[in-house]
C-alpha cells in the first residue's frame, strides 16, 4: 500500500486495521503504520516546531502515545491519519510549552529546605496503611495514582490517556489524595480508640 491512499476508504481501512492490530501488540502491525505515515506525522510536527533534534524526540513520544492508545481508536469517530495527527500536534505542542516555561520559580524551589520529619513518624506503620487505602480504590483510580506518581506521567499524557480534559485529571488527582489520606486517618483513629 502506498502512503497516497490513505485518503481513500480502502487505504483508511487498512490503516484503522493496523492501529487495531498495534493495540493487540502486533509489533508488525505498528511497524507498518509508522512506515505508511511517519512522513505525513513528520510535516505534521514540523508545522509546530522548527528544530530537526526536537522533531525527531516528538515523533518518538508521539508515536509512543500512538502505540499506548491504539486500543482505544475508534474508526468510527475519526479516520486514522486525523486521530494521529492530532497526538502528535498536541505532543510538538507540549514540548514547545515546556520548552517556554521558566524555569526560576523551580530554581527558587529548589532552594527550600526539605522539612526534617517528625522523630516520632513511624514510616514502617504507615506504609501497609496506606497501601491497603490505596487498594481500596477504584482500579482506575489506583491507576491514575501510579501513573502519575510512580511513573512520572505528566498531567497532559494523563488527559490524553484517559480521554479528560487537563482539568479533570487534576480534579480526580486531587479528590483520590484526599480520599486515601482521609481513610489513613480514619484508620488511625480506629486504632488509637
Amino acid at each position: 500500500m502506498k502512503i497516497g491512499t490513505a485518503s481513500t476508504a480502502e487505504g483508511r481501512d487498512h490503516l484503522s486495521l493496523l492501529i487495531a492490530r498495534a493495540g493487540d501488540g502486533e509489533d508488525a502491525a505498528f511497524s507498518e503504520l509508522y512506515a505508511l505515515t511517519s512522513r505525513k506525522m513528520r510535516k505534521t510536527a514540523r508545522a509546530v516546531c522548527a528544530s530537526r533534534a526536537e522533531l525527531e524526540d516528538i515523533l518518538q513520544d508521539a508515536y509512543l502515545k500512538i502505540w499506548r492508545n491504539a486500543p482505544n481508536f475508534n474508526p468510527d469517530r475519526s479516520s486514522p491519519i486525523s486521530w494521529m495527527a492530532v497526538i502528535v500536534r498536541n505532543t510538538a505542542i507540549d514540548a514547545l510549552r515546556l520548552k517556554t516555561l521558566p524555569t526560576t520559580d523551580l530554581d527558587l524551589a529548589l532552594l527550600v529546605p526539605e522539612p526534617v520529619p517528625d522523630g516520632d513518624f513511624d514510616y514502617d506503620r504507615a506504609r501497609p496503611i496506606a497501601a491497603t487505602a490505596i487498594r481500596q480504590l477504584p482500579d482506575d483510580r489506583q491507576a491514575l495514582l501510579s501513573l502519575a506518581y510512580i511513573d512520572g506521567e505528566s498531567r497532559q499524557s494523563l488527559s490524553d490517556r484517559f480521554g479528560v480534559p487537563v482539568g479533570t485529571i487534576k480534579t480526580w488527582l486531587r479528590r483520590t489524595l484526599e480520599t486515601v489520606r482521609t481513610d489513613c486517618a480514619a484508620f488511625e483513629a480506629r486504632a488509637a480508640s
